[in-house]
């Protein structure tokens, strides 16, 4: 999940013990910055620079959330960044102009959460909304309220756990994440039996403790809410010339084989492992599997490791590779179900992505270093020119059971 700023690489987020994943199809004339569907369950998205003109190769949407049971007292929300690595809607609290209270947790205390990303930490309570997005809705839904002023101190084991504190817009690049991985809850059953670290807290005026939280009370993936389309989700976005472009237009469709708009066709389909909903990726010869591999549009490059590539020197542009030419490479991706797709891909020199045209902030053939050794992590780069499903735990389809990608 996740996305910050132009080239600093941001990778996906694990919320406790789930990791991320996503999956898709092929559709979009090459170039043409614009690839939309019709319907009641279809949003549109756009990649742009965001509400701090400091992203690159992020996805937005817009929401409506409302106080529960109003249809009066109710706020629309643009740049949320849409996330297929993480389960949830966590919105910034200075961008809210709603008065939401915070839901209780054991003992008269306050539910607050801790938020980990690749590249840092949120920490906020948990609160309810009523969220509409298209022509869906959730009902007292729990989400995280970043960055809320009434709970300023964050617990050392969630500040220890690496990176900057991302409790701002500028900080968090987004005014919110619409979280719509393969889970519904962004724990899970580990958290209803353990207080684990750096999760989800009790908190009160003399401090947080970490707590256990009922599967109904975490923050939940929106989509397992509606009172339909509610299996899975899929985005639809047109190809992206290799050079860049400077914005991207798409669609958020909700369902999967729920409405003509939504059928599935003859795409692969990958299971996804049931824990932390993880693909292995077969690259460049390694006898060894990547199995923590995964596909995420909150990615904001395609992160793997290759010590034959240059990386960048500048230090703008750390973390990413600059290869001298353009490079053609292939990945093999298989499911749980023992499907396997080879997929082919660009890696560019980003520092010339980034200072040939610097009004564009779309890149397919962006690339960096990954952190994870044993893994191959797919971003937003993947969904240009493709249409890409992700089917829920547990949820069916006329091609298979969730959890599962498939493009």
């Amino acid at each position: 999940m996740r996305a910050v700023r132009a080239w600093r690489t941001a990778l996906g987020a694990a919320v406790c013990a789930s990791a991320l994943s996503c999956g898709g199809g092929s559709v979009g004339p090459s170039g043409s910055g614009t690839t939309t569907t019709t319907g009641s369950n279809v949003a549109s998205v756009v990649v742009n620079s965001g509400p701090a003109n400091n992203t690159i190769n992020t996805l937005f949407t817009s929401i409506t959330v409302c106080v529960p049971g109003s249809t009066t007292n109710c706020q629309t929300i643009d740049n949320i960044q849409v996330d297929t690595g993480s389960y949830g809607l966590r919105l910034l609290a200075p961008v809210l102009t709603l008065s939401l209270s915070v839901q209780p947790a054991a003992g008269g205390t306050s539910l607050v959460e801790c938020t980990q990303f690749a590249d840092g930490y949120s920490w906020g309570p948990v609160a309810l909304v009523d969220l509409k997005i298209a022509g869906e809705s959730a009902a007292s839904l729990p989400v995280q309220l970043i960055g809320d002023t009434r709970f300023p101190t964050v617990p050392a084991d969630c500040s220890s756990t690496g990176g900057t504190q991302e409790d701002t817009v500028a900080a968090f690049g987004a005014n919110g994440i619409l979280g719509i991985g393969v889970f519904a809850q962004d724990c899970g059953t580990d958290c209803v039996s353990t207080a684990e670290p750096a999760s989800y807290y009790a908190c009160s005026s003399t401090g947080c403790t970490a707590t256990t939280v009922p599967l109904a009370n975490q923050v939940q993936n929106p989509v397992t809410y509606f009172a339909k389309d509610n299996n899975g989700s899929i985005i639809v976005l047109p190809s992206v010339p290799e050079e860049g472009a400077a914005s991207v237009t798409g669609s958020l469709i909700f369902g999967i084989d729920t409405q003509s708009n939504n059928a599935s066709g003859t795409e692969t389909v990958l299971t996804v492992d049931s824990t932390f909903g993880d693909l292995t990726a077969s690259f460049n010869g390694s006898p060894t599997a990547l199995s923590q591999s995964f596909i995420d549009s909150g990615s904001n490059a395609i992160y793997f490791n290759d010590s034959d590539i240059p990386q960048c020197t500048d230090t703008d542009y750390s973390g990413f590779y600059c290869p001298l030419s353009s490079l053609n490479l292939t990945v093999t991706l298989e499911g749980a179900n023992g499907v396997t797709s080879a997929v082919d891909f660009t890696v560019d020199n980003a520092q010339t992505l980034g200072t040939n045209n610097p009004t564009f902030i779309a890149f397919p053939t962006l690339a960096g270093t990954n952190p994870l050794a044993d893994s191959f992590d797919f971003g937003l780069s993947f969904y240009y020119g493709r249409r890409v499903a992700t089917a829920l735990a547990g949820e069916k389809t006329s091609v298979g059971t969730g959890p599962y990608v498939a493009f």
